[in-house]
């Protein structure tokens, strides 16, 4: 009885803590991944998890995850809280990826934008523009700039792109990153969109990276809400027809509203500001694309039972859903009556204000709907669209689409049925928990078994960072990675299309993409790639293998620890003392290939010089091209090099 007192008595915050353990020790308890029935040992285990939720395992890395249990490393991934002191540190110089839409649009304003207050400014006359000396100019506005504390966008994506990479790097929440990756290509949105690039640091920090584990209803109401997506899917201009628009603003209430603006005494004034209140943005009519691609891509999918009449009818919903007024670029003068106002008296018209999202009610289209067989009765503002959009990602068929696109994600391109109707059926019942339909998932026996094993293929952006990582390489230098990715054929960011890149090996696997990843194993191993740095022989405690065959043997088992790699040292030991080991690679790169590519990959172009060649610098690197002859670097590099451009390694 005293115990059971004491018990009750315990502090509010100890008692959280004892419930947390419990349900955490629980949830342990009771998980146990059936890899055993694969025929896997603990260590093939975890090579296979470790290689679909990290970028790659760094040394040291896949024995602790034996150590602590796999089903334990997984719940501690699934948290996502891990400290990351390092990586922090790394950032700490990009202060502009911690800047708010605000902030941004401030700093790093459009060149056209520059060009008008340089021309206001008196700095550049406007009848000189074009006539001028581009370098000239260039030096003048770069000065102007300079004068007035501006930055150019181009060092914003520069260090957005820097930062993703040194992430996926370095940080010890590997399955928070592969799945902001994940859920940030699934939501898309492009920088190649002029409008909505500058709302992308934002966008993935506050609507994508928290969400990631959470529901997905939340996901999708987050990034519908936000300026990128609005700017990026032209939802922001959509607005209903003249004759279901809503213009509560009536002349009474105008002038009721016009005598609360602060410091506005002027009649005429007053009027002026009022109807810039009521048209926010100009009416441009209906605009489909968000509500085709919510339905589409976001959630129930192309065979998701919904007609264009569904389409038109979720557009006539979203109408009004617009970005709040922010800078000298979105309506500054609107933002500060509608400050004025304040939210209090918006409500009260139907608009509704939360960060830089804005339902404007004067847009907002105030007739019945039916989508999908479900009545949205008239005037159902901005709360219609809620229900739209949660019924939407609580659909059946978002279950089904959303359960099979995680699945190819994490176990091969062409899930089982079963597999994806079990994760939809968690999907279901969780109302959509991430974190519970990927534990459905790692519970599977499908995503163990031989169907599963090594069956992904790395995207470039994949392969580079899982070769930084697993060769413990040191990055100062991310963006020099990124023009590697790139040349691979993954510009990050940049995917114009809103369907994300493709997540199928088909997708990747082409000859020059094979070559240009075999040349950048080949850099990467031979130190050529400017500011990231490799110590090969520290990888084997500074013991020199006896010869290329030996250095083979042993940096492929730590390269691709716990694989059968039999084949691999069958196909490359013999060209390692070959002088014409380089035509040998390309030969291994086009067994590779899928066998319905090769007829495509016939009439490729021969590659231009620049897809050719290495980055410059010092010395001499043996590159793989369709024609040439190799220069010598050290045996070592060179082994290590052919194992990351190895068929194997591109697997995961």
């Amino acid at each position: 009885m005293k115990n059971a007192l004491n018990y009750f008595f315990l502090p509010i915050s100890v008692l959280l803590t004892l419930m947390i353990f419990s349900s955490f020790h629980s949830k342990t308890a009771s998980l146990i991944f059936p890899y055993k029935q694969s025929g896997l040992s603990d260590r093939q285990a975890a090579a296979h998890l470790l290689s679909r939720f990290t970028y790659g395992a760094r040394p040291g890395e896949l024995d602790k995850a034996v150590n602590m249990g796999l089903e334990n490393w997984f719940l501690q991934q699934l948290k996502g809280n891990l400290a990351d002191d390092s990586l922090k540190l790394m950032l700490k110089d990009y202060d502009a990826i911690n800047l708010s839409n605000t902030e941004v649009l401030k700093l790093f304003p459009k060149n056209a934008q520059v060009l008008r207050m340089a021309v206001k400014d008196g700095i550049i006359h406007k009848d000189s523009i074009g006539k001028v000396n581009k370098k000239d100019y260039h030096d003048q506005i770069l000065s102007y700039m300079g004068q007035k504390g501006l930055k150019p966008q181009a060092e914003l994506f520069r260090q957005l792109i820097n930062q993703k990479i040194l992430r996926a790097a370095y940080s010890n929440n590997q399955m928070q990153e592969l799945l902001t990756e994940f859920w940030f290509n699934h939501f898309n949105v492009s920088i190649t969109k002029n409008s909505c690039a500058e709302f992308i640091p934002a966008y993935e920090r506050d609507v994508i990276r928290p969400n990631v584990f959470g529901n997905f209803e939340d996901l999708v109401l987050q990034t519908a809400k936000s300026p990128a997506m609005l700017m990026y899917l032209d939802n922001f201009s959509s607005s209903g027809t003249p004759e279901n628009v809503a213009y509560p603003l009536n002349q009474q209430t105008q002038k009721r509203t016009a005598t609360r603006l602060i410091n506005i005494t002027d009649s005429s004034e007053r009027g002026k500001l009022i109807n810039k209140l009521q048209q926010i943005k100009k009416n441009t009519g209906l605009n489909e694309n968000y509500a085709r691609e919510v339905m589409e891509l976001h959630t129930l999918g192309v065979d998701g039972g919904y007609t264009q009449s569904d389409v038109t009818q979720a557009a006539r919903i979203l109408t009004g859903w617009t970005v709040y007024p922010m800078g000298n670029n979105y309506g500054s003068q609107v933002k500060g009556i509608l400050e004025r106002i304040g939210n209090d008296n918006l409500e009260k018209w139907g608009f509704f204000h939360e960060g830089d999202f804005l339902f404007a009610a004067s847009r907002h289209d105030t007739g019945e709907k039916i989508v999908l067989g479900k009545r949205f009765p008239e005037n159902g503002g901005y709360q219609e669209g809620i229900n739209f959009l949660k019924m939407l990602s609580n659909h059946p068929s978002a279950a089904r689409f959303i359960s099979g696109k995680i699945a190819a994600r994490f176990v091969n391109d062409n899930p089982s049925a079963k597999l994806t109707e079990r994760m939809a059926a968690t999907f279901s019942k969780t109302n959509g928990n991430i974190s519970e339909i990927l534990l459905t998932m790692v519970s599977s026996p499908e995503f163990w078994n031989k169907e599963a094993l090594r069956e992904k293929t790395k995207s470039p952006f994949e392969l580079a960072i899982s070769a930084v990582r697993t060769l413990n390489a040191e990055i100062r230098q991310p963006y020099q990675l990124y023009s590697w990715i790139n040349k691979m054929g993954q510009k990050i960011y940049y995917y114009q299309a809103p369907t994300g890149f493709p997540d199928k090996g088909k997708y990747w696997i082409n000859t020059g993409s094979l070559l240009n990843r075999m040349n950048f194993g080949l850099a990467l191993a031979s130190q050529r790639i400017p500011g990231v740095l490799v110590n090969l022989p520290a990888l084997n405690k500074n013991r020199e293998p006896e010869s290329a065959n030996a250095a083979l043997v042993i940096y492929s088992k730590m390269i691709m620890p716990e694989r059968d790699l039999s084949e691999t040292f069958s196909r490359l030991s013999p060209m390692l003392n070959d002088p014409q080991w380089q035509a040998k690679i390309e030969g291994e790169a086009l067994k590779y290939v899928n066998p319905e590519l090769k007829e495509d990959m016939a009439g490729d172009e021969v590659m231009s010089e620049s897809d050719k060649l290495l980055p410059k610098g010092k010395g001499k690197v043996n590159m793989v091209t369709r024609q040439g002859s190799p220069a010598t670097i050290s045996m070592l590099s060179q082994v290590v090099g052919v194992i990351l451009g190895s068929p194997e390694f591109q697997r995961k």
